[in-house]
């Protein structure tokens, strides 16, 4: 008999009809809610008054968003992790909530923890393997695999009969999810891959315009990194969730930072979903452009390999894993010299290079150099070619000899 369960609750559809829900499965059984402050802003505002009117007997508010940009979003943007092309705001999201959801089950003696996604999702995955990893003894419980309901339409009809408060209606629930980092929007009209996002409809971007609602007027940002990491912008000195929130604001006004995608889901479909990212597009164009100057080829080369891999990992819920860690130490190695100023220019959802300096540049303008210069010899490059070439040579050769058609 399960007597006190943990519900990672958000407030929203999914997390409000699971309160009543497991009252009445689990024999009145005691509803903790937790809600984890990732920088959602106004979603925060009367949940407490909602979750105890919902049947909570009371709600944890834990503001985890120094947590969230340093120990998952900067490493992130060191290793330049990436899944095709989206930016893992909710990836590497989850986690971090399922690690506080633990602590207060740990905190409350709980017997259990309860989270709203659906068995259709990601994010179930992202919250249990983090829960196995760091609580193996806690039950999960995924309402999603267990009742009856099996539409959003569903769901509004269970809250409706039991005088659940919501936030949405049957015409306008897009199934979004906001952070810090970014804005996710999935359903409705975006199910079809044919219609294209309707940018400019009232409501619908919230962090961000269309680029041809952005100012005509480009808007310059300078941001200055320490191994890797952001740590300034525009000369002031800021921490992380400053300086996210900072970009978030001129990014978006510029149109900087939409995403629309097909992806490839971890259960092995494929969905369609918008993001609005625009403080986390201009960090890692920043980045990426600080790299071509304090990488060598080699190391640039092969940690754009571990970088799929490493986004993977991100994707399918696997950070608390022992490869994640191994490969943070070896992109923790390749930002000892990634470290300097990015100047970029905004202008109507675009970003364009406007210089970038590093006191461990690679860049020798004497080396590159078209003009006259005493550092390289030119006639150096023939004997290069035609060693770097022997092999090209040597078949061309022997094909000739046998016949053989190239």
């Amino acid at each position: 008999m399960l007597k006190k369960i943990v519900l990672a609750y958000s407030g929203g559809l999914d997390t409000s009809i699971i309160i009543p829900w497991l009252k009445e499965t689990y024999g009145g059984c005691e509803v903790i809610c937790m809600a984890a402050n990732v920088g959602q802003d106004a979603e925060l505002d009367g949940l407490e008054e909602r979750a105890l009117k919902t049947g909570a007997s009371k709600l944890y508010i834990e503001d985890i968003q120094d947590e969230f940009v340093g120990d998952f979003i900067f490493p992130t943007l060191k290793m330049g992790a990436k899944y095709e092309g989206y930016l893992l705001g909710t990836s590497f999201a989850r986690p971090v909530i399922a690690k506080r959801l633990v602590e207060i089950a740990k905190k409350e003696n709980a017997d259990a923890v309860c989270h709203g996604c659906t068995g259709k999702g990601n994010d179930q995955v992202r919250f249990e393997l983090t829960v196995k990893a760091l609580a193996p003894e806690l039950k999960i419980i995924a309402p999603w695999r267990l009742w009856d309901i099996r539409s959003r339409e569903q769901e509004i009809d269970y809250a409706e009969k039991r005088g659940v408060p919501l936030k949405i209606n049957r015409e306008t629930n897009y199934s979004k999810d906001m952070n810090l980092w970014h804005l996710s929007h999935e359903g409705l009209d975006l199910e079809k891959p044919e219609n294209e996002p309707n940018y400019n409809k009232e409501g619908f971007l919230e962090l961000s315009v269309s680029p041809e609602n952005a100012p005509d007027k480009a808007v310059y940002v300078t941001i200055g990194f320490e191994k890797g990491v952001p740590v300034s912008l525009n000369g002031e000195k800021m921490n992380g969730v400053k300086l996210i929130r900072a970009l978030n604001k001129i990014g978006g006004e510029n149109g900087i930072g939409l995403f629309d995608v097909v992806e490839n889901r971890l259960v092995g479909m494929k969905s369609r979903g918008v993001y609005e990212t625009p403080g986390g597009t201009v960090l890692y164009h920043a980045h990426e452009v600080l790299e071509t100057i304090c990488l060598d080829k080699e190391t640039a080369h092969y940690k754009s390999l571990m970088a799929l891999k490493y986004a993977e990992l991100v994707y399918n819920g696997q950070w608390y894993t022992p490869l994640r860690a191994a490969m943070d130490a070896f992109a923790d190695k390749t930002q000892e010299t990634v470290t300097g100023e990015v100047k970029l220019k905004l202008y109507k959802g675009n970003i364009i290079n406007a210089g970038v300096t590093s006191p461990h540049t690679l860049y020798s303008e004497d080396f590159a150099s078209f003009g006259e210069d005493d550092v390289y010899n030119h006639k150096d490059a023939e004997g290069f070619i035609n060693l770097f070439g022997l092999p090209l040579k040597v078949k061309a050769l022997l094909d000739k000899e046998r016949g053989n058609n190239v």
